[in-house]
């Protein structure tokens, strides 16, 4: 195969391309510069003379690059992911082709981080809901129930990546406490290791997920972590729909035996289950990192990748699985 950066000669029509939708100004950009080709959303359709002439794929990580798209791209060189997580790229594959990958991290994760602020608040306080018993006209005949103060609780986060820490940063303003699960200790942190998700569950007032999506973690949050919360205790979601068993959670709800959920992410987004809609549950429509600010610190991370793999430069945010490619 041979690299962007090898040739002087411009890049001819459908080198890059675009699989799903992108920010609107990511995708003028690139129609502008490189005249992308459109992906269809069923590869079967997808001409075999137009899957040859790709060798980037601009994508998101709703959409990304799965197995039979990769496959169907033999000229594919490098994937530039449109967000943090990637797990709906194969990059399995990708490192068995040499494939570089990209993605967006650290850009995003204050904005995460404070929507998880923000969902842990609102499910220990319930202003959402009190706001609708407001507007419903309920408050003039009666008072809205007592809620639960969320300073000095304790914080369980699954999960101490980049975001992970800033969700603790943030709740340790609050006077909580810190607890943390992860496959080993991190470093230089004050916060206390706790050796599985169960015993995390267990001890903690509000369990956030924090870890990032793909094969590895599907399922982590499963009943068993869902009932440790007890029925004092609060999930609250911002990784991926993927990370809990949604099922589970359900049944733990309906059956009272957690407090609540606050979920910003689905398992099959957009759909939301229609039992998750409930007055003890906040739901958010994976508004995360939808920022003005990140979306557009997002979309410059993006093109950076992209730009620099065309003219032979180090990567800016190679995704970590790339060490082995």
């Amino acid at each position: 195969m041979t690299n962007f950066a090898d040739t002087t000669s411009p890049l001819a029509p459908g080198s890059v391309a675009q699989a799903g939708p992108l920010l609107g100004s990511l995708e003028k950009t690139l129609q502008d510069e490189y005249s992308v080709m459109r992906l269809p959303d069923d590869v079967a359709t997808l001409d075999p003379a137009d899957a040859a002439k790709v060798r980037a794929v601009v994508t998101s990580g709703r959409n990304g690059v799965p197995s039979a798209l990769m496959a169907a791209l033999p000229n594919l060189e490098i994937v530039t992911n449109f967000g943090v997580g990637y797990d709906t790229t194969d990059v399995a594959q990708a490192v068995a082709r040499g494939i570089q990958v990209t993605h967006t991290p650290d850009v995003l994760t204050d904005c995460v981080a404070d929507t998880a602020l923000g969902l842990m608040l609102d499910v220990f306080r319930r202003f959402g809901a009190s706001e609708r018993f407001l507007r419903e006209g309920r408050w003039e005949s009666a008072g809205f129930p007592l809620t639960r103060r969320f300073s000095g609780s304790t914080v369980g986060v699954l999960g101490l990546g980049r975001i992970g820490q800033a969700i603790a940063r943030r709740a340790a303003a609050f006077d909580a406490t810190i607890l943390y699960t992860t496959r080993r200790p991190v470093d230089d942190v004050p916060w206390e290791h706790v050796a599985s998700a169960v015993e995390l569950a267990r001890r903690s007032d509000v369990l956030v997920v924090a870890v990032p999506g793909g094969a590895a973690t599907e399922g982590l949050v499963d009943a068993q972590v869902i009932r440790a919360l007890g029925q004092d205790g609060f999930l609250v979601n911002i990784a991926r729909g993927s990370v809990v068993d949604e099922d589970a959670l359900i049944a733990a709800l309906e059956g009272g035996e957690i407090a609540g959920a606050g979920l910003d992410v689905f398992a099959h987004e957009p759909h939301v289950p229609e039992r998750l809609i409930r007055d003890d549950v906040t739901l958010l429509p994976h508004v995360g990192s939808g920022t003005h600010e990140t979306r557009r610190d997002m979309r410059d991370l993006t093109l950076a990748n992209l730009r620099a793999y065309l003219a032979g430069e180090p990567l800016p945010t190679p995704v970590p699985e790339m060490s082995a490619v």
